[in-house]
């Protein structure tokens, strides 16, 4: 059997700095001991060479687990990093290879042996050159076979220089870097090159203990992520130096496991900052990777379960005035700002903005957003996205997609838009959702899980309760909490902790509807009341003060009418009691060409017949 050719003397080539994408042999793997986190070490040839400080990226266990990637297997190294590490059996320093992007080309049960006769190469520092970084071919350490390893001249050799390197604040830049995956406790000198990808706002506390103040921000390299966070004094020191997007050298930080509390990086370790760390910015940046995003489209967030991180970019169409309130559980004053995001799938979705985010975020020229790990979030079963302390949010990003999106709005994509997925009833119309009848709603437990449950069912409206279907509500676009009379025209919400001369009137109805099984109650918010009624809920409310009989015969107008209502139902806590609540999300008027298609599917389906 012909197998591919291995690239002779890619190895050592790789090693000097090349890029190329070689083809190479692997001749054995083994799990690194003592390591708290999976790592894999490997035997790797290119027929000519053999090298042994060749390491799997965290990312590519799987190939191992799965039996992708077994002895003698024949692969194209697609992507790598390179990186100088000590040598505790010598006084030189190791170059290791680390394994980013592989491609199988034939696996190593089909091979079956070792192709060539390669012979061990073993990295010689060279003295000018050994603090630089891989990177640049006029850096490039010189090589001896295995088992003719020369002694440097100084025979004290790369160590002593290299540490003398790192304590030398100026130094970063020609000290070799780590990758950030082969960082461990047990090491005491390093240096890694890595993008910030997220720094959050700096936070204050103070308790028994004292008070003080934190930040945190995250970093990235070609082999992985790690949090790090700075407090006090640190904070002064690196806040304002830490931009997002830049590149820099980190060195002498604290290495500890990291809380997964409050660490969401792919990193089994996180580094605190302290009196010794050193950080400096690095102008060559171009191999450290950029944010990579997994955009969803806006469309199916409706899709997504509730507390879900996601991607998302979008055209900032609309955006709301900045809401200013005092937080119930903390007592702390709190900023946030609702802007709506649009994309090429023809839908829209609310972002809520906190902090200084809402506060500096300007929307004169609808720019575009992209975010990473946003929060989905869910109230009367539309939805909604937030930012969150780990969120990084982009505006104008200079990237493919965001172009894409700005040509797709600037040429007419705002007149596309149908959906708004934030809506109540958005996504409630059509014959999507499962159908269920009251009876089986309650044989199948629906709503007893963790999380709601969603149905629909044609059933007819009963009994709708007129004398309490608005209600008084706070003025602000923004909040539609209850507002109290204070008897001396003015109306105080305490949500807003501010008392208005006026209000306005908001739906809150509770209607009995009843299908061919049984009968319920259940709640309609503003926006479904106001499809179901065909009056506003102002205009309710203002004819329920000035002519009652007249409001009672709008509102009951829609006795006896048939909709298809989508309903969703969970169970909640009175008290000592339980009952399920059962929220109206959407209602469509009856279409009986569809519902009758559908009553015929199913008729299909009990009997085995099919319709003709």
């Amino acid at each position: 059997m012909n197998f591919p050719e291995l690239s002779n003397g890619a190895i050592k080539r790789l090693i000097e700095g090349s890029d190329e994408q070689p083809v190479l042999q692997m001749l054995g793997i083994k799990l690194i001991p003592n390591n708290e986190s999976e790592r894999y070490r490997l035997l790797i040839s290119d027929g000519q060479y053999l090298h042994s400080f060749a390491m799997l990226a965290c990312q590519l266990n799987y190939m191992f687990h799965n039996g992708s990637l077994t002895d003698f297997t024949i692969f194209r190294l697609s992507r790598f990093n390179t990186s100088m590490v000590n040598s505790k059996t010598d006084s030189g320093g190791k170059r290791v290879i680390v394994l980013m992007e592989v491609n199988v080309l034939v696996p190593g049960s089909e091979v079956g042996r070792k192709i060539g006769n390669p012979v061990g190469l073993e990295m010689k520092p060279d003295q000018s050159n050994a603090g630089n970084n891989m990177g640049a071919k006029t850096s490039a350490p010189s090589f001896a076979a295995k088992g003719k390893q020369p002694m440097n001249s100084s025979g004290s050799s790369y160590n002593q220089r290299n540490a003398a390197n790192l304590n030398d604040s100026m130094s970063l830049s020609t000290s070799v870097t780590h990758p950030i995956c082969s960082l461990t406790p047990y090491q005491n000198k390093w240096v890694i090159k890595a993008r910030v990808m997220h720094k959050a706002n700096v936070r204050t506390w103070k308790n028994d203990r004292g008070e003080g103040k934190l930040f945190s921000f995250e970093l990235a390299d070609q082999s992985g992520e790690i949090r790090a966070t700075a407090f006090k004094e640190q904070v002064d020191k690196f806040y304002d130096m830490l931009e997002v997007d830049k590149v820099y050298f980190v060195s002498k930080c604290t290495l500890k496991a990291a809380d997964k509390r409050f660490n969401s990086t792919k990193n089994d370790y996180e580094l605190t900052l302290n009196n010794e760390t050193i950080i400096q910015e690095c102008f060559d940046d171009v191999d450290v990777p950029t944010t990579n995003y997994n955009f969803v489209p806006i469309s199916q967030i409706t899709n997504m379960e509730a507390n879900s991180m996601i991607d998302v970019i979008g055209v900032c169409t609309n955006a709301g005035d900045i809401f200013q309130f005092t937080a119930r559980s903390s007592g702390r004053e709190l900023k946030k700002r609702e802007v709506t995001l649009a994309d090429p799938s023809k839908a829209s979705v609310t972002l809520t903005l906190w902090g200084d985010d809402a506060e500096n975020f300007d929307a004169t020229y609808q720019p575009v957003l992209a975010i990473k790990a946003c929060r989905v979030t869910e109230f009367g079963g539309g939805k909604t996205i937030s930012l969150i302390s780990n969120s990084q949010m982009k505006i104008n990003p200079d990237i493919p997609e965001g172009h894409r999106i700005r040509g797709w709005f600037d040429n007419g994509g705002s007149e596309e838009i149908d959906v708004n997925v934030s809506t109540r009833t958005g996504g409630a119309s059509g014959l999507k959702t499962e159908w269920v009848t009251f009876h089986e709603a309650k044989v199948k437990n629906l709503g007893m899980g963790d999380n709601p449950d969603y149905f629909q069912t044609k059933a007819i409206v009963h009994l709708v309760r007129v004398s309490n279907c608005v209600y008084k509500a706070c003025p602000q676009a923004e909040c539609n909490k209850k507002v109290v009379d204070q008897d001396d025209g003015t109306y105080r919400c305490e949500k807003c902790n501010t008392a208005y001369a006026n209000f306005k009137y908001r739906y809150l109805v509770s209607m009995s509807i009843g299908d061919w099984t049984s009968n319920r109650w259940v709640t309609c918010f503003n926006e479904v009341a106001e499809q179901i009624i065909g009056k506003s809920a102002q205009e309710i409310g203002e004819l329920l003060t000035n002519n009652p009989d007249e409001a009672e015969a709008v509102v009951s107008s829609i006795h006896f009418s048939a909709y298809i209502f989508k309903l969703r139902i969970k169970m909640e806590h009175f008290g000592d009691t339980n009952r399920n609540k059962i929220t109206v999300v959407g209602a469509t008027p009856l279409n009986y060409k569809d519902y009758n298609e559908y009553l015929i599917k199913h008729l299909s389906e009990l009997t085995g017949i099919t319709a003709k």
